[in-house]
């Protein structure tokens, strides 16, 4: 007998957040997410997303052992700015027993549709910036840091109850060149020169702290028309700019401005920590933080975590000129493999962006969607 509890207390939110340790005990692919982190964005009086969010999570239970845990979300915004009364599941994760995953779900179909929500749609976070999409092909790949990880039997159980395809995200592995791409470097300077923009050059990441806002200003606009994107609020840009800013690596980063001093695009990577995340055990303490120091210092992988371009430049060849300058990085710093950022299959224009460069698919994963 499957029996589902509320998280209700931080007991409670403590094993919602450590059951997937539980259940990818013995998987080697799992990079897993700092406890502390996900303990923050789940706390309902700490995160700003629930300004204009609610949420429930739940634990299913069989034989006095977690089995599985769910959350359902509604972002407000989302509704608002999209016409429509979508509410979302993520944070799924279950045992292969189809009556785990289908107790799960019903908790959540039946709360959203008792909200008044007429379809779920999910794995979702609360924003874009959370992680999302389950994965679908990859499964014998390693992710990154900003991604789910999950069995292969999950997609099995979405289509066994009534889940179909919303929409897919892919991620390349690209192979770095010994040397920029002699078009790239040309282009790159004469877009520069054309629309009197250029990369900001800077040695600590402090130095980025001034442009700060103006970059998640520019992702704001740059990803509006994206599958399901809502808007960072202030309070969330703050909290991403104390976060973010503290841990980035200045040199992997490029941030392009204009003649005003404003970000027009920008391009985000950073070391690969998967293999620190994996020994860390999702805990920065008392091994944690020397895992991924020591993987900061020799790494020849790199995450290729967010770009994007300002619409009023987009078209413009802007994405060239970061591109050109993170690439010269790479290939200074001795990088042999990238791996891009989740892209939606639809979106050709970014992924045309590797056409030339030698790549292989590496992982996709998938936003499913059911009526209520």
């Amino acid at each position: 007998m499957i029996t589902l509890k509320t998280v209700t207390s931080k007991s409670d939110l403590r094993a919602f957040i450590k059951f997937p340790d539980i259940l990818y005990k013995d998987n080697k692919y799992r990079a897993t997410p700092i406890h502390r982190f996900e303990l923050n964005t789940l706390d309902k009086k700490k995160n700003p997303a629930f300004e204009y969010c609610e949420a429930e999570y739940w634990l299913a239970y069989k034989n006095n052992e977690i089995v599985g845990r769910i959350a359902a979300i509604i972002n407000h915004r989302f509704c608002d700015i999209w016409g429509a009364k979508n509410g979302r599941f993520g944070w799924i994760d279950f045992i292969d027993d189809e009556e785990v995953s289908k107790a799960l779900l019903n908790q959540a179909e039946t709360w959203l549709k008792s909200k008044g929500m007429e379809a779920i749609q999910g794995p979702l976070g609360f924003t874009d910036l959370d992680m999302e999409g389950m994965l679908v092909d990859g499964f014998n790949e390693y992710g990154t840091m900003a991604v789910i990880y999950n069995h292969a039997y999950y997609p099995q159980h979405m289509e066994k109850h009534g889940y179909q395809k919303d929409a897919d995200w892919v991620q390349k592995e690209l192979k770095i060149p010994k040397e920029v791409p002699e078009k790239l470097k040309k282009f790159s300077k004469i877009i520069a020169e054309k629309y009197n923009v250029h990369p900001l050059k800077v040695k600590s990441a402090k130095e980025y702290l001034p442009y700060a806002h103006s970059m998640f200003n520019t992702l704001n606009e740059a990803f509006k028309d994206l599958y399901g994107f809502v808007p960072l609020n202030e309070k969330q840009i703050e909290i991403y700019i104390k976060d973010f800013f503290s841990a980035i690596v200045p040199e992997y980063v490029c941030f392009v401005v204009n003649q005003k001093e404003e970000v027009v695009g920008f391009g985000v990577s950073m070391p690969s920590l998967t293999q620190a995340l994996i020994k860390a055990k999702g805990n920065l303490f008392p091994k944690g933080v020397y895992y991924i120091l020591k993987t900061l210092k020799n790494h020849d992988i790199i995450d290729m975590h967010l770009n994007g371009v300002r619409p009023d430049y987009q078209g413009k060849g802007i994405h060239s000129i970061y591109y050109a300058e993170m690439m010269q990085t790479y290939i200074d710093k001795g990088i042999k493999t990238a791996i891009t950022s989740p892209q939606l299959e639809t979106n050709n224009r970014a992924l045309m962006l590797w056409d030339g460069y030698e790549q292989r698919d590496h992982l996709r994963r998938r936003s499913y969607i059911k009526q209520l």
